[in-house]
């Protein structure tokens, strides 16, 4: 069986700026997965997927979609290929329903299943009362629908969706990983690039992370995260407090005269911190972690030497 996307030694140099934005980037995408590919601005993710949809020309190296060379075969290759850019680039003036007919055309579905199509992935992503207005009139949310619908009309094998969830409300958002989750269990291959670590962490079963052209890290997600070596939580307490409590072996400050920040250690627990807590009569209200593991994780292999993560 075949990946879904192969990439061997691929090289992006733009010579006249004198930048490599991707460096001997080679990773691999199984069929059937849920992949992230996250990075800091700059990183390299967008050249990357410029290159194997075919809208940017790479230096060297190699892209494979299901065995197919983009070198020899383009046309098949992006048949297998659906592309959810972070730009609106549709016309903003054609009809909801018109953009993703159109966009049928350029893979040669007939008229007829073209529209059945656009009925059927329309009303998934609930735009089809919308199906007859101008896509201008559309709020942000909406138009990041009509991209995927747009995306899906011929139902590509592999999905690749560049900051789908931008700009979208958290009620909208929590409803496309659900439509998103939907597609990946009936077969469909996603590749999610995201800021939303969240959001990478909840779908994805593997994560890639991209920093100055290079894969730093390449693994299953659970993988990747028992790797973390400590977790930061802040904790409500019940009164104010002047100065933080001296706790044994944990590294806590205030942040609010009612929040403390404590950071836990890879091997330790919960139960000694709330009992020195009890004992200095420091009550907590509630718990949480101050990001997701895998946000914590991302900022720590992307610090750069001058200590900033960008």
């Amino acid at each position: 069986m075949f990946d879904a996307l192969q990439v061997t030694h691929l090289t992006k140099r733009y010579d006249t700026r004198g930048v490599t934005a991707l460096d001997d980037v080679s990773l691999s995408v199984q069929p059937g997965d849920f992949f992230a590919l996250l990075g800091p601005n700059g990183a390299g993710k967008s050249t990357l997927i410029g290159i194997v949809s075919s809208l940017v020309r790479k230096t060297s190296g190699q892209v494979k979609v299901f065995g197919v060379d983009l070198e020899d075969n383009l046309t098949l290759a992006k048949q297998y290929i659906g592309l959810v850019p972070q730009e609106f680039n549709f016309n903003q003036f054609e009809k909801v329903k018109d953009v993703v007919i159109t966009q049928a055309g350029y893979y040669g579905l007939p008229l007829a299943l073209a529209k059945e199509r656009t009925e059927k992935y329309l009303r998934k992503l609930s735009l089809w009362e919308k199906r007859d207005q101008p896509s201008r009139t559309l709020s942000g949310g909406m138009k990041r629908r009509l991209m995927i619908a747009r995306a899906l009309v011929h139902e590509p094998k592999l999905l690749i969706l560049d900051e789908p969830t931008a700009g979208v409300d958290v009620e909208l958002r929590r409803t496309m990983w659900e439509f998103l989750t939907e597609m990946n269990n009936a077969g469909t291959t996603i590749i999610l690039t995201t800021h939303y670590l969240e959001e990478a962490e909840t779908l994805c079963r593997h994560v890639a992370i991209i920093d100055r052209g290079k894969i730093i890290e390449n693994a299953p997600t659970k993988t990747i995260l028992s790797g973390l070596n400590q977790q930061t939580f802040l904790l409500d307490l019940q009164a104010a407090a002047i100065t933080p409590p001296v706790l044994t072996d944990y590294d806590c400050r205030l942040i609010e005269p009612n929040v403390l920040e404590v950071v836990l250690k890879k091997n330790q627990s919960l139960n000694p911190l709330f009992q020195q807590l009890g004992e200095q009569q420091v009550q907590v209200v509630s718990m949480k972690n101050k990001t997701n593991r895998l946000e914590e994780l991302f900022v720590n292999l992307v610090k750069h030497p001058d200590g900033v993560a960008i």
